[in-house]
């Protein structure tokens, strides 16, 4: 999800491209009806856009990273990082040396743990990991 920031971000860097006029025998060709031929708003509708989906995103992330402290182990803390990256389970399995169907049992615990707000009745250091844990 960080890796699709920085792309959108880099993305809106330039201005578009197609935005110049045509000449010659393509601008007298009959136009497509139906949409707005101003370049300017369509590019500003774009960037519209982009910048919706890019606060979407880091309100997601920082809503993750607000709450980061609730995990303890350092393999959670890892498959997590790495997932933030945007990197698939096998790619993290083979990373780490453990099998894809593990990584996303550590996946589900780190959600359990960042889901669950109160609870006062788990001893301290029960994490899910050493429940669920193949090796």
């Amino acid at each position: 999800m960080m890796n699709s920031i920085k792309i959108l971000r880099d993305s809106m860097k330039d201005a578009g491209e197609g935005l110049t006029a045509q000449y010659g025998d393509q601008a007298g060709m009959p136009k497509a009806q139906g949409t707005t031929s101003d370049p300017v708003y369509r590019e500003a509708v774009r960037r519209g856009k982009r910048f919706g989906v890019i606060n979407k995103y880091e309100a997601k992330i920082s809503t993750i990273q607000d709450r980061m402290h609730l995990i303890k182990d350092d393999r959670e803390l890892e498959v997590l990082h790495w997932l933030l990256e945007g990197k698939s389970y096998r790619w993290i399995a083979l990373h780490m040396g453990l099998s894809h169907s593990h990584i996303r049992r550590i996946r589900d615990c780190i959600v359990d743990q960042l889901s669950d707000t109160n609870v006062p009745n788990v001893p301290n250091g029960d994490t899910c990991t050493e429940v669920k844990s193949a090796c």
